[in-house]
């Protein structure tokens, strides 16, 4: 299902399932009915994000953002992968998750000197507050989004 986006509910916190090109547009929720925008912001999964898309869904963004630079041929990348999902899911609406593919999108990478992956910016309101380099455990992860919030 790449070609859509799972997107909470903000009213009944319902998971919905958002073409990619819905996107941004209005949107009503599947179980209470509730019109809301179709944002990213509000991503239940982690958001891929690009060089180009980087500035509009992390330096712009309404909520916090967790960018996990990673690359596919990444073990320790693969590892942490699983812990940022269900934290993009517990974390829904109030931080995004986003990837930037570090092998595809390099002048980002560069711009903010990663050196090595995976490598996790927390960004709030446009600004870089924090950062860790490797894996880390879950609760680890979690304890870095509640500092963000």
């Amino acid at each position: 299902m790449a070609d859509t986006l799972v997107v909470v509910c903000p009213e009944c916190q319902t998971k919905n399932r958002i073409p990619n090109e819905k996107v941004g547009q209005e949107a009503k929720c599947g179980k209470c009915g509730v019109s809301f925008n179709a944002s990213t912001n509000l991503a239940a999964s982690p958001v891929t994000v690009t060089d180009a898309s980087f500035s509009q869904e992390v330096l712009k963004s309404s909520v916090p953002v967790v960018v996990d630079f990673w690359a596919p041929w990444c073990g320790p990348c693969k590892m942490i992968a699983p812990a940022l999902e269900e934290l993009a899911e517990e974390y829904a609406g109030r931080v995004k998750i986003v990837k930037l593919n570090t092998d595809e999108n390099q002048n980002t990478a560069g711009r903010y000197g990663i050196q090595g992956i995976p490598t996790l910016l927390f960004v709030k309101s446009g600004q870089v507050v924090d950062q860790l380099v490797g894996a880390a455990p879950k609760p680890r992860l979690a304890a870095k989004i509640q500092e963000l919030l």
